[in-house]
């Protein structure tokens, strides 16, 4: 593939020297008017040094976890839009998928007001199911759609948020959404349980896939609990990074959250993960602590990672009501 001469290719490559460290740009927005986020998500993306070639096939990856009201537990559109928008003038063909906790992709995003966002892009909307069966390092096996493991490379665009269960979630718990359909909640009930298997599940399915980039809505967040029905905090900012890891890194700290109070962040440097460590990240823009995330609430107490059956079985036949109902 030949470069893009566009305006989005003036950083050059998307991944950083090792060196050099792993560019996380952070820069202020206050809102979410599609101008302000077009040059935010803009800039971030840039002064990551984010270019993919001309051609290349992006799956954004935003949050959709179900039509919520007011939309709080799902990536804002406009910022999915400026994405999306950004990738176009790269000359890459872009997808838009995630596999919904409830509904299809498209149903969630009708619901938020997605679809409208990005019609006059022309970008496509899609569940992502269709399996393909993948056999983890560390032995587990887990269906991830086959348009997320096909695809060139995947920009998770995850909202910046509190949860329930791993206190906070953002690029790398977004990827999650990458296991097709009820395979997710069949992780949770089987894996659940056992240690950190499942944490170690998420880092691996996200290593499993096509080169990940991250763009994180932190206009508005979502704390006190999450993945849904959490109160929104004004964080004021939008960053971008080559690599979630270090993406989630930054707005740990940007939060005052430390490895021992995200269990994910904990497994991720245990395994000596790039971009899980101060010392791996540069930051060409504003630093964490230029963004005052100090009165973000995480949740006190966690609940456990496992699903009972019984819901797995309710998320089973919902999926199927919603997908015979149309």
């Amino acid at each position: 593939m030949t470069q893009h001469n566009g305006p989005c290719a003036a950083t050059g490559s998307a991944v950083q020297g090792a060196a050099a460290g792993i560019a996380v740009a952070i820069t202020r927005c206050a809102d979410y008017t599609p101008r302000t986020v077009d040059a935010a998500a803009g800039t971030a993306l840039h002064a990551a040094g984010y270019a993919p070639a001309a051609g290349t096939r992006v799956l954004v990856k935003p949050n959709l976890l179900k039509a919520e009201p007011g939309g709080l537990c799902c990536t804002h559109p406009q910022v999915v839009r400026a994405a999306c928008a950004y990738l176009l003038d790269c000359g890459c063909i872009v997808t838009v998928g995630d596999s919904p906790a409830f509904g299809s992709a498209l149903s969630v995003a009708r619901a938020i007001g997605l679809d409208d966002a990005l019609a006059p892009l022309g970008v496509p909307i899609v569940t992502l199911d269709s399996a393909g069966a993948v056999r983890l390092p560390s032995g587990m096996d887990i269906g991830i759609s086959r348009l997320a493991l096909e695809t060139d490379a995947v920009l998770s665009v995850p909202r910046v948020k509190a949860h329930c269960q791993m206190r906070l979630t953002c690029a790398v718990k977004n990827l999650f959404g990458c296991v097709a359909g009820v395979r997710k909640a069949l992780a949770h009930t089987v894996h659940g349980d056992r240690g950190n298997a499942f944490r170690a599940l998420l880092v691996e399915v996200a290593q499993a896939l096509p080169p990940v980039a991250a763009l994180a809505d932190g206009i508005t967040a979502m704390d006190r609990t999450g993945p849904s029905g959490g109160d929104a905090f004004a964080l004021g900012m939008v960053a971008a990074a080559s690599s979630p890891v270090a993406m989630d890194t930054a707005i740990y700290r940007m939060l005052g959250a430390t490895p021992d109070d995200i269990p994910l962040w904990g497994e991720l440097r245990q395994r000596n993960t790039a971009g899980a460590f101060d010392e791996h990240l540069i930051f060409p823009l504003l630093r964490p602590e230029d963004v005052n995330g100090t009165a973000f609430r995480l949740p006190q107490s966690l609940t456990p990672e496992t699903f009972h059956p019984l819901r797995l079985l309710r998320s089973a036949l919902i999926r199927g009501w919603r997908r015979v109902k149309g």
